[in-house]
């Protein structure tokens, strides 16, 4: 699937910080995490399908371990979402709620697609 070039971007509940050009979106494999150390901040990053590109805090939530670009993408309810590899708690990627275990919530990013690259807010 191509991705145009236009700007795209993903609104998340926080406001977004300064954008930084992480890598090109073509580098992401379809429904695969990539880790990323962006602005000092670890970030697992998910290319989906549909072409819709998000960012969540690398650290699981449940065990602090720094392994979520390492989940597995999927959708409950029409939302897209990654299952942690530890636990299997599973998180909606456009709100970081947990589904699964209330209280645990993932970092959501807002990110963007700019000339073919993909940017993210942090």
């Amino acid at each position: 699937m191509a991705i145009g070039l236009e700007s795209i971007e993903r609104p998340v509940e926080e406001q977004a910080g300064a954008w930084h050009r992480v890598c090109a979106v073509e580098e992401l494999e379809f429904a695969w995490g990539e880790a990323a150390l962006v602005d000092g901040r670890q970030l697992a990053l998910f290319r989906l399908e549909s072409g819709e590109v998000y960012a969540v805090t690398q650290q699981d939530p449940a065990t602090l371990s720094n392994v979520m670009a390492r989940g597995i993408t999927g959708s409950r309810g029409g939302r897209p979402t990654i299952a942690s590899p530890l636990h299997k708690e599973v998180y909606d990627l456009q709100t970081g709620e947990c589904f699964t275990t209330p209280g645990l919530r993932l970092d959501c990013f807002a990110t963007r697609i700019v000339d073919g690259f993909l940017e993210v807010a942090v």
